[in-house]
């Protein structure tokens, strides 16, 4: 037993939404107090690190209400019921972006937003995108706008606040620490 767990006395659920759920779960602290705990629980989602053969790496831009502006991300979206990651991967890859991979590999897994939410997302990378001969539709209430961007714009990008997320953050990050290992060896 983790010596902070919480013991969940009873669970309220308050909303049951298409890609989200809300619950308050009233919890035993493990210093015998008591609390509450209000949760949103999600199916989980990918993101995907694309590369071209030029170097460039694919984001997409798209507006999120949450934050009434658009931004600049990876691709990514959540995963359908008893779809595995990988399948989800190469599905929003081709629908965000045009491009499909034979050739996805899996980077990391990390919860978004833990203090509240548990979503788990897992990341992958492909530097062997294929080109659609024809485009596959978005969701119905998906725009998206597809980027091209080198390594060190994307980090430009991270300073401006363009890009502003932290999936498309890691992925900076992650390309960077790729590209140094790359070169000491």
């Amino acid at each position: 037993m983790n010596k902070f767990q919480e013991k969940t006395i009873d669970t309220t659920k308050v909303f049951n939404g298409r890609i989200i759920s809300l619950q308050v779960d009233d919890v035993e602290l493990s210093d015998g107090n008591y609390s509450k705990r209000e949760i949103v629980k999600h199916p989980g989602a990918v993101a995907i690190i694309a590369m071209t053969e030029e170097g460039k790496i694919v984001f997409v831009e798209q507006y999120r209400k949450p934050l009434e502006r658009s931004l600049i991300e990876i691709p990514a979206g959540k995963l359908e019921p008893n779809e595995a990651p990988e399948i989800t991967a190469v599905r929003e890859l081709e629908e965000e972006t045009g491009y499909t991979t034979e050739q996805m590999q899996y980077v990391t897994s990390f919860y978004t937003s833990p203090g509240f939410a548990d979503e788990l997302m897992h990341v992958y990378f492909t530097d062997n995108l294929i080109k659609l001969d024809e485009a596959v539709p978005l969701d119905e209430d998906e725009f998206v706008e597809v980027h091209y961007l080198s390594l060190e714009e994307a980090e430009q990008y991270v300073l401006e606040q363009k890009i502003y997320d932290a999936k498309t953050a890691y992925a900076i990050l992650y390309l960077r620490n790729r590209l140094l290992t790359h070169e000491a060896k």
